[in-house]
């Protein structure tokens, strides 16, 4: 029997969001390679969790938030983060699109000192290691400026959760309203969950590897540009 729902996602919901999401790409060896050594999982969790609310009301006209809540313990147990397409934040009629999916606005105030909360956060990652995602984010412009995407920007379910179908149930529901609006799906998947986006349709249309032991790691940091087209009908 599932054992937890899928919901939208409020400003509250920060601290629990930080430690699901931190927790999740903790257990990425390549991830922690952006990090000095000395920091710990704790710290990044709390530094993340200053700076939530500010990204979870970034860019309210396109992004869409939803999260994984155990049904027995309320806890947050996953999270996913979609992009509307540019200039497609609204319907016909001037509603938003996809509206449970979007934060709730807060007043200018707590605008405000979200914004002085997250600027006194600590995330340096090592500045050596940011021409990788340069390199990728490059690759996923290129894409994205070919078609209108439903893009799938963030995905991160609570390692101790794994194997529950949380991840498949947080993809489909973007699934679910990118069939609705005709559009199809990108997102920029890691091997962790690279076979979820197999089984729900997606396919790989390009990939980039790049080594990390120049940065003290083993092995290398592969991402793979995957797409799930409209289904005809």
């Amino acid at each position: 029997m599932r054992s937890w729902t899928i919901k939208p996602c409020t400003v509250a919901d920060a601290a629990a969001l930080a430690r699901n999401n931190i927790a999740a790409f903790w257990e990425d060896s390549s991830w922690n390679q952006l990090w000095p050594k000395e920091i710990q999982l704790q710290f990044l969790i709390e530094q993340s969790a200053m700076r939530q609310p500010r990204n979870l009301l970034r860019n309210r006209e396109l992004l869409r938030h939803e999260k994984a809540v155990d049904s027995f313990t309320g806890e947050i147990i996953g999270y996913a983060r979609w992009a509307l397409p540019t200039g497609t934040s609204t319907d016909a009629d001037g509603r938003p699109e996809w509206p449970e999916a979007q934060v709730p606005a807060v007043g200018k105030d707590e605008e405000t000192r979200f914004e002085v909360l997250a600027e006194s956060a600590w995330w340096y990652p090592k500045s050596e290691m940011s021409h990788m995602d340069d390199e990728i984010n490059a690759i996923a412009e290129r894409i994205l400026s070919e078609k209108n995407y439903l893009q799938l920007d963030y995905l991160a379910v609570d390692p101790e959760q794994k194997g529950k179908g949380i991840a498949t149930a947080l993809v489909q529901s973007g699934i679910r309203f990118a069939e609705k609006a005709e559009l199809p799906v990108f997102t920029i998947a890691f091997n962790a969950a690279r076979g979820v986006y197999t089984r729900l349709g997606f396919k790989e249309i390009h990939s980039r590897t790049q080594g990390i032991s120049q940065y003290g790691g083993v092995g290398v940091y592969t991402t793979y540009f995957m797409v799930r087209d409209v289904l005809v009908m």
